[in-house]
């Protein structure tokens, strides 16, 4: 498996393209805008764009899902259903915030905690992480010790759970019980900024880490 992070929209958010080495199809996680840089770079690796994946569904992750899905007649899979009112309000979204107007979709697989995902031969385990959104998923690569967390956890913070149905008791038990066991040694890539692993977080971290037990 391979990943080339590429910062989208004026919020740097971190969309992740993953791509089977051998059957070079891909995945794009979180297309939030710059339709035509992701686009770029599937062709400069010369890969096989086949899906779309989210972690949630707020407009710097998901806003340019509906135009990439209709432009290439892709399937578009996760979060969980508990973000279906986040994607409904995409155009609202749109508008609050500046980004260019968000075509509306409906996901055609809703995850759930357990499920997995495939891309080639590359199988990612998804994870319900809600706290920041209530249908937030983790995608997370057991081979290479590589999760895709989107906004629940950054290298030194957390994701925000202001925003409606966010709830902060429900994130840091997400992080504390779903993605710090996976192993101190497991990278993740954030939703925005540096990557880090759980290892370093779990120990520092000043918001989740353990001098918060």
């Amino acid at each position: 498996m391979e990943y080339e992070i590429i910062p989208v929209t004026g919020f740097q958010q971190n969309c992740t393209l993953v791509w089977c080495s051998k059957t070079k199809e891909a995945a794009v996680i979180d297309p939030g805008g710059d339709q035509d840089k992701i686009l770029a770079r599937v062709d400069a690796l010369q890969l096989a764009l086949t899906q779309i994946w989210l972690t949630h569904g707020h407009i710097d992750h998901a806003g340019a899902t509906g135009d990439l899905a209709e432009k290439l007649n892709l399937p578009i899979i996760g979060p969980q259903k508990n973000d279906a009112f986040w994607i409904e309000a995409l155009a609202q979204q749109s508008q609050m915030f500046g980004f260019p107007a968000a075509k509306p979709f409906t996901p055609s697989r809703w995850l759930e905690d357990g499920d997995t995902v495939q891309v080639g031969e590359q199988v990612f385990q998804v994870l319900h992480c809600p706290g920041h959104t209530p249908g937030h998923v983790v995608f997370y690569h057991a081979d290479t010790q590589l999760a895709q967390v989107g906004d629940v956890l950054f290298q030194g913070s957390i994701g925000r759970t202001d925003f409606p149905q966010g709830n902060h008791d429900d994130l840091i038990r997400s992080i504390r019980e779903k993605l710090f066991p996976l192993g101190d040694d497991v990278r993740f890539i954030p939703g925005h900024g540096a990557m880090s692993n759980f290892g370093r977080e779990r120990t520092s971290n000043p918001f989740c880490g353990d001098a918060r037990s």
